[in-house]
């Protein structure tokens, strides 16, 4: 080793005559771990992905401080059941890719990692046909769709909540129930819409089943650039006149009631969705008696506001979750947070949005005493 420090320090090695060389005369060779052209410039390197690097390196899916990643820190390790979404080590894991079984994480997952190059371009991605989503739907897919659809199908499905409220009464508070909880970014559970069943499904009613857009639109790369996940806005200029991709309406009807059609289709899920949110808590109020408060920040998002002053419960300092759930108000909650969930539900499925948003709106009607003709929505 003495040798070798030598060399790195010393400069230029000399050696023997070359046959080339004049007598008596001697060549400098350049150590092999210095470069030729020397001295060592990353920038002068060429990378022939070095755009796509770029652009992953400023997506959200390399936001390394970002919660979605960060949120573990403190324990030392991701778990279970939060790392096949949470880091690219966890991802590879849960479906065999690292060599270990497939459906499981067996961990420990290390943290600090995020969505890397190796969740979207492994090689293995090809021999994964399935997905399973909460609902027990096995859909096909093929390369990346796998990785798209095992993130962004969310944790819960309306057959959690019908099983939660199997055989309870529709209006009577239950301390043992619980909100249930879809997840976040739930674009691929939209988008399969009542194919996929992630909503909670009223009995009697149909819903509308994956979206299928025109031909071109086939997959999540067809609109999402993949490294940067911004949206590809100029091919829906084919066939939309908008200037943003919420202002597309796709629809000659209102289904908010308001009789607005200059707005994207966008305006009517958000409108009817604040009707939804804004009966959750009369309801919670009028007919249960037990105010609740949502705050989208912190879970369990909703909370006790026992005595109605606006304000969340605490005890020894910590908000006091929302603990009289009936039946009704749970399964209205989860539809409504479903649909929220996805900012992208106007371009993913926007009628399953809506029709989730309408029958659950319809559900408490009844014991709020409204009459659903004087909404003036549509299905």
């Amino acid at each position: 080793m003495a040798g070798l420090t030598a060399i790195f320090l010393a400069g230029p090695v000399l050696t023997q005559t070359d046959p080339g060389t004049a007598s008596g005369e001697e060549e400098e060779a350049i150590p092999f771990a210095l470069p030729q052209s020397g001295p060592f410039t990353p920038a002068e390197i060429e990378i022939d992905n070095d755009q796509a690097i770029s652009d992953w390196f400023r997506s959200s899916h390399a936001n390394a401080a970002s919660d979605a990643f960060s949120h573990w820190d403190d324990d030392g390790e991701i778990r279970a059941a939060c790392a096949t979404c949470h880091s690219g080590e966890g991802f590879r894991d849960f479906h065999g890719l690292d060599g270990t079984p497939a459906g499981v994480v067996d961990g420990p997952i290390n943290v600090g990692g995020v969505v890397d190059c190796g969740t979207c371009h492994n090689a293995g991605l090809a021999d994964i046909t399935e997905i399973t989503f909460p609902s027990g739907l096995v859909h096909p897919v093929t390369g990346v769709e796998a990785s798209c659809l095992t993130c962004h199908q969310g944790r819960s499905a309306g057959i959690d909540v019908a099983e939660a409220t199997s055989g309870l009464a529709d209006d009577e508070p239950n301390s043992e129930l619980r909100f249930i909880n879809p997840h976040y970014a739930t674009a691929a559970a939209t988008w399969l819409g009542g194919y996929g069943a992630a909503g909670y499904h009223y009995d009697g009613q149909d819903y509308s089943g994956r979206f299928f857009h025109a031909r071109p639109v086939a997959s999540c790369n067809s609109c999402h650039e993949p490294h940067t996940l911004e949206v590809e806005f100029e091919p829906c200029l084919t066939c939309h006149l908008a200037d943003r991709p919420e202002d597309i309406r796709i629809a000659r009807q209102s289904y908010d009631g308001s009789g607005d059609t200059s707005v994207g289709i966008s305006s009517d899920i958000e409108r009817n969705a604040d009707t939804l949110l804004g009966m959750i808590r009369d309801y919670s109020d009028e007919v249960v008696g037990a105010p609740v408060i949502y705050d989208g920040t912190r879970f369990p998002y909703f909370f006790s506001d026992a005595n109605g002053d606006g304000v969340i419960d605490t005890a020894e300092g910590s908000p006091v979750a929302y603990q009289s759930w009936t039946p009704r108000s749970l399964r209205t909650a989860f539809n409504w947070k479903l649909v929220t969930a996805d900012p992208g539900n106007y371009a993913h499925n926007p009628q399953y949005s809506l029709e989730l948003l309408y029958d659950s709106i319809m559900d408490l009607s009844a014991p709020l005493g409204i009459d659903m003709e004087d909404l003036q929505l549509l299905r």
